[in-house]
């Protein structure tokens, strides 16, 4: 048992080692709330241009199984800005997209900037989108604005107020 438990630590901290300086890094804090009934947000990270396109979807955390009150995919249109921009075009599940809603506290993500949603982003004005949206609670957006490409490492931040708490993007410089 013991030996279970190291090498899962192990392959654990192997994935973690290997986020680069050249990869995108965003964390995204979600708040605990001392409310009578909670449930955990759906969150949908996505970058937008300057005409509010959505250029490429990071992340969606939604409840992935049926359970007493139908699909988890039911209340997907409750994340509003997200849903008119590009989730209602999309099938649900989307590989390497979305995945099940998380708990209270920072969550961490990278993204290798040899992805294709990097990779053939044209030069212009952007913005990292985060919107979260909780069953018997609120609904936030955080808009973080960038320029890309990059000749520095940009790091942006943004401060929710209830839904969401700090979130930080990191971009890498082009290459």
């Amino acid at each position: 048992m013991l030996n279970r438990i190291a090498l899962m630590l192990g392959i654990t901290m192997l994935g973690v080692c290997q986020t680069t300086a050249e990869d995108w890094q965003a964390t995204v804090e979600i708040p605990r709330l001392n409310v009578s009934e909670y449930h955990r947000p759906y969150v949908a990270i996505w970058i937008q241009d300057e005409n509010r396109k959505c250029v490429a979807n990071l992340a969606v955390w939604y409840q992935l199984t049926k359970s007493g009150e139908g699909e988890g995919t039911k209340w997907l249109p409750d994340l509003r800005q997200w849903w008119r921009r590009s989730g209602r075009s999309l099938q649900m599940p989307v590989d390497g997209v979305s995945s099940a809603t998380r708990p209270a506290g920072k969550h961490e993500l990278a993204f290798d900037d040899a992805n294709q949603r990097f990779s053939k982003l044209p030069a212009g004005k952007y913005s990292l989108m985060v919107e979260a949206s909780r069953e018997v609670g609120g609904r936030e957006v955080l808009e973080l604005p960038f320029e890309w490409p990059s000749q520095t490492t940009q790091k942006l931040k943004a401060a929710g107020k209830e839904e969401l708490g700090a979130i930080t993007f990191v971009i890498p410089p082009s290459q």
